[in-house]
């Protein structure tokens, strides 16, 4: 893994990267949205990303900044499914073996596209072994190279790149929110937001269950949890990364949390009112805009809907009271 922090200079070589290959997804308004929270909202929606999330830009940049000899020789990741199914698409797409580490209790339809992708999939039990123990074993014995979910310089540069394109398109914004579990995206969103909409504030938005990361920027430290329990499973996370946490540090202005309850509404209202399917990690930042617990009213809002890849049972379940 490179040494050097990104910036937004690594933003920008991202975009290069990605350009053609990554979609430029759209950027979504409602009146409904608007009356509720009292502010002008705009939605990144990247649950319409390939792959169904914003991962997709972070994985794919990171495997082609790999040299070829490392992309011929692979790549080994470790994710509850996003960035797993990213990981998997990418590589394949650049000619690179896969090796995936995946909870088992990841939603089956996560497991399935990693697998359909062309992906080894190794499978462990969350709560009782380390991911990242197993990872580091199968790079080592197979001489993989490794890409984790966020805590990773070209990983943050290309999450970053999602924010890049919503600025450029709203104009300058008062706020960012974003969905926060290790960091990646929210971290890279404050080093566009901060060349491209220098005066906007950014947020990050996590489960209640979770809340290292609100935790580790009131203490100026990273903080680390047990495993925490979540509909929200792409942000199930214990601890802001190495790279992350300064970059949050520096740029961040606050991170707030919201319910299960409270995500399940916001599904049920984009489903309904929007007409579009996001996950429940993918509605963190949205729920926090239209419950009031970031004050919006009167601004212009920048939200990133992180993530379409719910399950349809799970789905029906969830919003069909």
């Amino acid at each position: 893994m490179s040494v050097t922090p990104p910036t937004f200079a690594s933003v920008t070589a991202a975009r290069g990267r990605i350009a053609g290959v990554a979609h430029r997804t759209p950027v979504l308004t409602s009146r409904t949205a608007d009356e509720r929270s009292g502010a002008t909202v705009f939605f990144k929606a990247e649950n319409l990303q390939r792959v169904g999330a914003f991962k997709f830009r972070g994985g794919y940049n990171a495997i082609a900044a790999l040299d070829d000899a490392a992309r011929r020789r692979g790549v080994v990741a470790f994710s509850s499914g996003n960035h797993a199914q990213a990981i998997a698409y990418a590589a394949r797409l650049q000619g690179a073996p896969a090796v995936i580490v995946m909870p088992s209790d990841a939603p089956a339809s996560k497991l399935a596209a990693t697998r359909g992708y062309g992906a080894e999939v190794v499978t462990y039990d969350r709560y009782t072994e380390d991911r990242e123990a197993i990872t580091g074993r199968l790079a080592s014995e197979r001489g993989l190279a490794l890409i984790p979910p966020f805590d990773h310089p070209e990983v943050i540069a290309g999450q970053g790149t999602a924010a890049a394109e919503l600025i450029e398109e709203t104009g300058a914004l008062d706020l960012v929110v974003t969905p926060l579990g290790g960091g990646g995206l929210l971290a890279g969103t404050a080093l566009s937001a901060g060349a491209l909409s220098p005066g906007a504030a950014v947020w990050g938005v996590e489960p209640e269950a979770g809340n290292d990361g609100q935790q580790s920027l009131a203490r100026g430290e990273v903080v680390t949890i047990p495993v925490p329990k979540s509909i929200a499973d792409g942000a199930l996370t214990s601890a802001l990364g190495r790279y992350t946490f300064p970059i949050i540090r520096e740029r961040v202005a606050g991170i707030v949390t919201v319910s299960d309850a409270e995500l399940v509404e916001t599904m049920k209202f984009f489903a309904s009112r929007m007409k579009i399917v996001v996950e429940p990690t993918g509605c963190l930042a949205a729920a926090a805009v239209m419950t009031g617990k970031i004050d919006v009213k009167g601004k212009r809002v920048g939200v990133i809907l992180s993530g379409g890849n719910v399950d349809l049972p799970a789905l029906a379940r969830m919003i069909g009271d």
